[in-house]
Parts: C-alpha cells; sequence; structure tokens
C-alpha cells in the first residue's frame, strides 16, 4: 500500500510541473507520463493484492494446522473473578497448543490447587502472541500478567503468592519479578517462588523424573536426548549443569540438548555417535510439548532432530509431552511455592 501512494504521489508531482507554462509537445509528453504511471501503479496494486492473499492464506493454514492441537474449551484460563484475600498467581510463558496447555500448565496448575486450599489459583501468561492467538483462534481469554495483577487488585487481594513455571532463572523471569516488583504498594505481602531448575537438589530430582518416565526406552541400545530451548543468557549454563549431573547419576545414555543455543543438535549427534546405539528418543525438556517439540524436534522437515537423526542411520522415536505432565515435576513446583508462602511467615 505504501508503494501505491508513493507511485500516487510522484505521478501528481509530474502532472504540476508539466502544466506550468509549457507547450503542445510538453502536453504530449505529460499525457504519456501519466499513462506509463497508470500502468505502474495498476502492476503495483495487483503484486500488493497478490501479496495480500499470500499472507492471507499462510495466515488460515496455520490457524487450520493450530486446530489439530485440541479443543480449547476443555482447558480452564483460571480468569474469573471473586478470588478472596489470598491468591497463588501461575505465570507460564504460555503455549497455543491447546492439548499440551491443559495437560501441562494445566496440571500443574490444578496440582497447586489441590496442595494450597487457602488459596484462590490463577493463570498468567507472559506471551502476547500466544494470548492473541488463542483469543482470536479458539475465543479463549487468558490474562497477561498485569491484567492478572490488576485482576487481583480490583478483587482486594492481601496476600499474593507467584509461582512461576519457568525452567530457570533467565531473561524471562527476571522480567517477571521487575513487572511484579511495580505492583509492591498494591499488596499487604507479595511472594515470588523459583523456578524449576534452581538448586542441585532440583536438578536431581528433575534428572530422576526424567529418567524414570523414559525408563520403557531404556534397552542398552537406546539414547535419550532431551530437547531444552536455549537462552543467550548466562543461565543457559542449566543444560550443560543438567548434564553433568545426569552423568554423575550414571545415566550414560542421556543426553541433553538445545534448539537454539548450546550444547547444539551437531553436539547432541556427535554425543550419541561415541555409543553403539541403534535408537535415538527424543523428548522435550520443556513444561509444554509446543511448537518446538512438534516441529523442530519432531517435524518431518530435513532440518528437525527427527530427520537429522534418521539421516546418521538411526531408528528415531519421538514423545511429545511437557515436563508439567509429570507427578514428580508438578510436586517440585508444590516445594517452590510452599518455600516462596513460607517466606511470608
Amino acid at each position: 500500500m505504501r508503494k501505491k501512494l508513493l507511485v500516487l504521489a510522484l505521478a501528481g508531482c509530474m502532472v504540476l510541473a508539466a502544466g506550468c507554462g509549457k507547450d503542445e509537445s510538453d502536453k504530449e509528453t505529460t499525457t504519456a507520463e501519466e499513462t506509463t504511471t497508470e500502468a505502474v501503479t495498476e502492476e503495483t496494486e495487483e503484486k500488493t493484492e497478490e501479496a495480500t492473499e499470500e499472507v492471507t492464506e499462510e495466515s488460515e493454514e496455520e490457524d487450520e494446522e493450530d486446530y489439530t492441537t485440541g479443543d480449547a474449551s476443555l482447558d480452564n484460563p483460571l480468569n474469573q473473578d471473586d478470588i478472596g484475600e489470598s491468591e497463588l498467581l501461575v505465570v507460564s510463558f504460555g503455549t497455543s497448543f491447546n492439548d499440551s496447555r491443559r495437560l501441562t500448565i494445566g496440571a500443574i496448575e490444578g496440582a497447586l490447587a489441590d496442595e494450597f486450599t487457602d488459596y484462590s489459583v490463577r493463570r498468567g501468561f507472559t506471551s502476547q502472541i500466544i494470548i492473541d492467538h488463542v483469543k482470536s483462534r479458539d475465543g479463549e481469554v487468558i490474562d497477561n500478567v498485569g491484567e492478572a495483577l490488576d485482576r487481583a487488585v480490583a478483587n482486594g487481594v492481601k496476600t499474593l503468592v507467584v509461582q512461576p513455571t519457568h525452567l530457570m532463572s533467565g531473561y524471562e523471569y527476571n522480567d517477571l519479578v521487575d513487572e511484579i516488583s511495580q505492583y509492591a504498594d498494591a499488596f499487604d505481602q507479595i511472594s515470588i517462588g523459583e523456578p524449576l531448575l534452581t538448586t542441585d537438589e532440583d536438578f536431581k530430582a528433575v534428572a530422576e523424573a526424567i529418567v524414570a518416565a523414559t525408563s520403557e526406552y531404556d534397552d542398552g541400545k537406546t539414547a535419550i536426548c532431551f530437547m531444552g530451548h536455549g537462552t543467550e543468557a548466562d543461565s543457559n549454563g542449566v543444560y550443560a549443569h543438567m548434564q553433568e549431573i545426569i552423568d554423575e547419576l550414571g545415566y550414560e545414555n542421556y543426553f541433553i540438548g538445545t534448539v537454539e543455543a548450546e550444547p547444539s543438535l551437531e553436539d547432541l549427534i556427535a554425543a550419541v555417535g561415541e555409543g553403539e546405539y541403534e535408537r535415538v528418543v527424543l523428548e522435550p525438556l520443556m513444561v509444554v510439548a509446543g511448537d518446538h517439540a512438534n516441529n523442530d524436534m519432531a517435524g518431518d522437515d530435513e532440518d528437525s532432530w527427527k530427520s537429522a537423526f534418521e539421516a546418521e542411520g538411526y531408528e528415531v522415536v519421538c514423545v511429545l509431552r511437557g515436563l508439567g505432565e509429570f507427578e514428580d515435576i508438578q510436586k517440585l513446583y508444590i516445594q517452590h511455592a510452599k518455600e516462596a508462602i513460607d517466606k511470608l511467615n
């Protein structure tokens, strides 16, 4: 559209310049220029319409594909009022994969609600893109963190406990802490729980949980690989530390990699290649099994983890489930929330 307006503006300037004291030959030139301008404008309009149609088709295809991720009506967005004086706000990055959202984030929220019956459990997502997408596609309204905090204020909450489902203390967790600090005067008490991987005890608990969950694949000929997200922040070191803990516990056929940082897919393939494995099991080291798990890990594109390991000659099994589905992981979030509540006292 900008190209079209620019062409029309230039055409107007050319016409004005041609009409100021010129002879008949100049008028002929002006007519030719106008004809050329009209042709350029028509071509620009056609290209703009084609581009718009392509974008619209791509959006429709994405929406159509996302509908296969489950029934959003089965999910509880936990955005109800009538909260009471004590609230436990569970903050997640979020996912537009409906089934995974319900089975992971929803399961964590449910476990916390069952444990802390004196608190009203509510949800907040940090990804506005996901919030907007789920709303436009499914009609489900999920609060962002600011909206969730404003809802708590409006409902007269006095004690607010925030438990993030973040894996580590990285950029997102720090941004969350900063945002909540702006509401310090809005409540009588505020306490924020730690991310999943904070202490060495956390790392060991998560390591034992993922090993127990994949024991059926552990036959001596299978390498079991977990895909983390990865980050540019220093907190990316949690993945290497998780590998160290797993090695110390004696699980030599378990490997940790990341999709956007290090250890990379290439690092993982090299590490697996040092053993005599025939099969590779891929599973996300993420709270949810969302876009990265379904596409970067288990997708059919040649650059997916699945395709890369198959190209190396391995039989590949992809397990699409997030850490939030594991009861032992839910217990760890309960422990962190309890520690946050204990700080209030």
